[in-house]
């Protein structure tokens, strides 16, 4: 690639987006499509073009949310692919996501194909083959028995912090990295401090990109600009915007090393399952769609340890859809009480969850202190060792840790909803009428 080339592409890429994609829509096929096609010295930014040398094992790209990572995922991935008798695993923190995002997605394998070279996805196998024989393999990190096995010339995994099971996943699959003279592997993830992410990056062989979204300039500017306006210089800002790994908050009610430590699979025979709901304040007040709604299932066994079962919180959800997600989980995990906040209108809470046939015990709680206060005592019963997480809560677990004893919220998001909703069904199973709410019947 000329420099004379290089500037071509970087003028393109200077253009505002509406502006760009006129001037390419004029073009003929023949040169819009080769330009389509350049990545490398062309549409790649320095921070997606994939290391140079033999001597590294692991490229990590920790980079905040539209930086690109996706993109250079896939195009690290077709480039291997080149090669017809490659064997390539696909991981992601479930099998939905490896489809949504970096197979089918609008900057996954498929859409970065080059003319003719658009790879089939077989969905029944799980894999996806292009025409010179090449193929890859769907796996979810969610269940991590199926990466062992199997053997790899190159494995991409994405948005590791997100995996629920990822020491397991990625023991199984770092196992099977054995074919050909040089196995690789790609990480591309927004980063947060779990055991794993901290384990990769100690590991040998380890390149590390970094990146923040303001660094790619096909990002329209409106978007940026109000995403910086709403984020920047804040705690959250930091990790998904800027890439940065923001460990614990000084004072916190939770740490990451608590958390990771009370890890376990559920246990087949529960005595209690209740479903804590923290309604969004202006689905109930209004009967419109609010912020979110906490809903978390969490089951008690005969020892009297509790197991955090599921988070089936939605965002932006009408009152009929909130109560639809509360029933849903209830019946999943077979709950026997619905556990339900009323602060900001019980007759709506009420109302909405019996529409939605909820036919289960409700009780409605009044909160009489705040949610930091209505904490502590559940963060107790962590320190206690009286509370396993069956899998990886990443929002939730986000929430909890960003609750700091006698200060305010500092995590995520305007409110703790989820981590509100996990109050109230542990202080229903664990701690009775001390939770800081008067409880009445539904």
């Amino acid at each position: 690639m000329t420099d004379e080339r290089i500037d071509v592409m970087a003028a393109l890429a200077a253009l505002p987006e509406a502006e760009r994609d006129a001037l390419l829509r004029s073009l003929p096929v023949a040169m819009r499509n080769e330009l389509g096609e350049r990545w490398e010295g062309g549409w790649a930014q320095p921070g997606q073009q994939a290391p140079s040398g033999e001597d590294w094992r692991i490229w990590l790209i920790r980079a905040g949310r539209g930086f690109g990572k996706t993109r250079a995922g896939a195009e690290w991935v077709t480039a291997i692919a080149g090669d017809p008798e490659a064997l390539i695993a696909l991981v992601g923190a479930t099998a939905a996501d490896v489809r949504r995002v970096m197979i089918e997605g609008p900057s996954g394998l498929r859409a970065v194909a080059k003319i003719g070279q658009t790879p089939r996805y077989t969905v029944s196998r799980g894999e996806i083959r292009w025409p010179n024989g090449a193929r890859a393999f769907v796996y979810s990190a969610d269940a991590p028995d199926q990466l062992r096995g199997p053997e790899h010339h190159a494995a991409w995994c994405d948005e590791l912090a997100k995996w629920r099971r990822g020491d397991a996943a990625w023991d199984n699959l770092m196992m099977g990295m054995r074919r050909g003279p040089h196995p690789r592997v790609l990480v591309t993830t927004t980063p947060r401090p779990t055991n794993l992410m901290k384990r990769v990056l100690r590991a040998k062989g380890l390149v590390e990109t970094r990146g923040r979204t303001r660094d790619n300039p096909f990002l329209p500017d409106a978007f940026v600009e109000h995403i910086e306006d709403s984020y920047g210089g804040t705690a959250l800002g930091r990790q998904e915007l800027d890439g940065e790994m923001i460990e614990d908050l000084a004072g916190a009610l939770w740490s990451r090393a608590m958390l990771e430590g009370c890890r376990g699979d559920a246990p087949r025979d529960l005595v209690r399952v209740v479903v804590g709901v923290d309604p969004p304040a202006g689905a109930v007040a209004e009967g419109k769609g609010g912020d979110a709604c906490g809903i978390v299932a969490v089951g008690l066994d005969g020892d009297g340890m509790a197991h955090v079962l599921a988070d089936a919180s939605v965002s932006a959800a009408s009152p009929e859809g909130w109560a639809r997600a509360v029933a849903g989980c209830a019946a999943q995990h077979r709950a026997d009480r619905v556990i339900a906040e009323a602060n900001q209108g019980g007759a709506m809470v009420r109302s909405v969850l019996l529409a939605a046939e909820v036919t289960l015990p409700v009780k409605l709680v009044r909160a009489s202190r705040g949610k930091v206060a209505r904490a502590e005592p559940v963060a107790t019963l962590y320190e206690r060792g009286r509370v396993r997480h069956c899998g990886r809560f990443a929002a939730l677990e986000d929430e909890m840790c960003g609750l700091v004893a006698g200060g305010a919220y500092q995590g995520p998001g305007r409110s703790p909803d989820r981590a509100d909703a996990l109050v109230w069904a542990l202080t229903e199973l664990c701690l009775g009428r001390r939770g800081g709410g008067a409880v009445r019947g539904l």
